[in-house]
This record gives C-alpha cells, structure tokens and sequence, in this order.
C-alpha cells in the first residue's frame, strides 16, 4: 500500500510558504535572496509542494475596502445525527458559503458566508435553517479582521 502521508516539511520549506502567503506572486528570484538559496532549489520545492498537494494553488486576496462593501459572518451549525451528507450536499450549493468545516465542540460545521448586505445575510441564515437535518445555528457578524494571514482551507 502506497505511502499517503504528506511528506515532512523542513525549516525552508516553512519559510517559502511563509512568504508566498504574503505575497504568492513573489518572483523565485526574491525568494531564493530571501530565504539564501538558489533559485533551482525554490523552483524544485515549490514543484515538491505542488505534487504532493501541501501547496494546492494560488489565489488573489481582496481589499478590505472590497470586503467592506458586504458583510461576512461564522455560523456555527448543529445538526441532526446522520444527516451530516445531506446538510453539507445543500449547503454546498450555495455560493455564499465561502468555506464549511467539520469541527469538535458544540457545533458539527462552522460555515463563512458572505452575503452583500444584512438582508441577504438573514435570507441566507434562514435558508441554511430551513435545511432537512439542521437542528441549530448560532451567528457571529465579522466585524473587522485584527490578523490575516492569508484566506481559509
């Protein structure tokens, strides 16, 4: 049976994802001045990252000032014993849930949602209520971002 464990990363590949998070279009040559290495060994740890999915793409990151202009907010949402695969078929239908995971604790999913205004946000949550298997949700309006060190898995 194939090994299916990521492979273990080192000190330099820790630093080479610290800096693409902060700027993932950072040209190879900055990195490797950066972290003191040649240009061909980032270029072959980034192709490693890549095949073994530990760097699984590249994205764009907006403004605040463009995330401003809707609101954004964490649901946490129980639901009814096996009914799990159904809750989360419905909800991945919607495109205003930006990222739903499976958690401990009081909740089974904590979804991200972003909707353009409150109404549409109490639309939403009422739509993610009315869901075959959703027993509760419990709603926290984001506010602001105090740190941000790139988007959600």
């Amino acid at each position: 049976m194939p090994d299916t464990r990521p492979p273990a990363l080192d000190d330099i590949d820790r630093q080479l994802i610290a800096a693409l998070q902060i700027n993932a279009r950072e040209p190879v040559a900055n990195l490797a001045r950066q972290l003191g290495i040649a240009r061909t060994t980032v270029t072959s740890r980034l192709a490693r990252l890549e095949k073994a999915k530990i760097i699984t793409g590249y994205g764009v990151r907006l403004s605040q000032r463009v995330v401003d202009g809707g609101l954004q907010a964490y649901v946490g949402i129980t639901v009814q014993p096996r009914s799990g695969k159904e809750v989360l078929r419905r909800l991945s239908a919607l495109a205003q849930v930006q990222q739903l995971c499976a958690v401990s604790g009081e909740f089974d999913y904590v979804a991200w949602l972003r909707t353009d205004s409150p109404e549409q946000l109490d639309q939403l949550l009422d739509l993610i209520g009315s869901v075959d298997g959703v027993e509760k949700t419990t709603t926290s309006i984001i506010l602001s971002s105090k740190i941000d060190r790139g988007q959600p898995v």
